[in-house]
């Protein structure tokens, strides 16, 4: 497996060729993008670079922000969406500060999540509040792998958006059918072309193994049908509105999710 400070280099050329190809391309929409990639990858390397504590403060605030945005999309209350984010940084902080009782503490904020709807007595949206907080749980609690994963949760990072950003490009120009009705602009051509891209940035990186081939080639095209089917549940585009150029901060981690999810049980 390779390490944080083997990763940089190849983030560094990345990003200075994606800027030479933004800037010959004259758009705005990817000039705005490529800036928030260029301010948020050092922001997310170093984490990395610092080990558990620094995953640790970097999963915590991802995972409150995601929380924010996810109890959005669902309209959760904000006694809903505090106690699960309480529950997901409990997970995060545990997973760093005494990962032996993650179990414990993952079903201990099962029961707060479940509490809350029926100690509220709603019988209307009560089920509603269970099941998108339990789904929250599961889906965002993944975040908890982070902390211990090293650098192959960096690696992890950069493969599924390559592959991402390949699968976007390759779709729209091979076409053919859709991946989804989940989400109609995705097509089979884009995400074998992205798993491939994915599957080679992998061998650059010295991870591939079976498990991270599956978690970046199925994992993350998954991950980002689910929050396809959030968003659409709720009548909308993005998660959030706030990261210029790329709508919410769920809608640039939802592949990374899966992708570290399909890891830690195949690992």
């Amino acid at each position: 497996m390779t390490t944080v400070a083997a990763v940089v280099p190849y983030l560094g050329g990345a990003l200075a060729a994606g800027g030479v190809a933004v800037v010959a391309s004259r758009r705005r929409e990817l000039m705005v993008r490529w800036c928030v990639w260029a301010l948020g990858v050092p922001l997310v390397t170093a984490a990395f670079w610092l080990g558990p504590p620094g995953i640790a403060v970097l999963a915590t605030v991802v995972g409150a922000v995601a929380v924010a945005e996810f109890g959005g999309l669902l309209r959760l209350g904000p006694v809903d969406r505090a106690v699960l984010g309480a529950a997901v940084v409990g997970l995060v902080l545990t997973a760093w500060l005494a990962p032996g009782e993650l179990l414990r503490v993952g079903a201990l904020g099962a029961l707060a999540i479940a509490a809350v709807p029926l100690l509220s007595g709603d019988a209307e949206h009560g089920l509603h509040r269970l099941a998108g907080g339990l789904l929250g749980l599961v889906w965002l609690g993944v975040l908890a792998g982070l902390v211990p994963s090293g650098a192959l949760g960096l690696v992890l990072f950069v493969a599924v958006s390559i592959a991402d950003i390949v699968a976007y490009a390759a779709g729209r120009r091979l076409g053919g059918p859709r991946l989804s009705p989940l989400s109609p602009a995705k097509r089979w051509s884009g995400t074998l072309v992205g798993a491939a891209a994915g599957l080679l940035t992998l061998t650059v990186l010295s991870s591939l193994t079976w498990q991270t081939a599956v978690a970046v080639a199925v994992g993350g095209p998954l991950g980002d049908l689910l929050e396809s089917m959030v968003k659409r549940g709720a009548h909308a585009k993005d998660a959030g509105r706030w990261l210029p150029g790329s709508g919410g901060l769920l809608d640039r981690i939802d592949s990374l999710l899966v992708a570290l999810a399909v890891v830690w049980v195949l690992g």
